[in-house]
């Protein structure tokens, strides 16, 4: 199985570090990513394999969220199989 995650805020050093480092923290493996600053914003976008993670799914969103929040980040992570869903109609 897998989650999309998503990561949108002004740009800083070490964003990628620390939602890579969260996911490493846990055994969910980064299959792809993408991210893009444009001009004094950044966006990203990470595709990870959740089949490992070593906590419940739920509580993994919610340190994500968290994550978020203490870096004044918005991270949003989705299942895949409702992403795929939100996205074909």
């Amino acid at each position: 199985m897998k989650a999309v995650i998503t990561v949108v805020g002004s740009d800083s050093t070490g964003i990628i570090a620390k939602v890579s480092g969260k996911c490493a923290e846990y055994s969910a493996n980064i299959v792809d990513i993408s991210q893009s600053v444009l001009k004094e914003y950044f966006a990203m976008m990470m595709l990870v394999e959740i089949d490992g993670i070593t906590i419940d799914y739920k509580d993994f969103v919610d340190i994500m969220t968290n994550l978020g929040r203490e870096n004044n980040l918005e991270i949003h992570m989705m299942h895949e199989d409702i992403f795929n869903s939100m996205h074909n109609i």
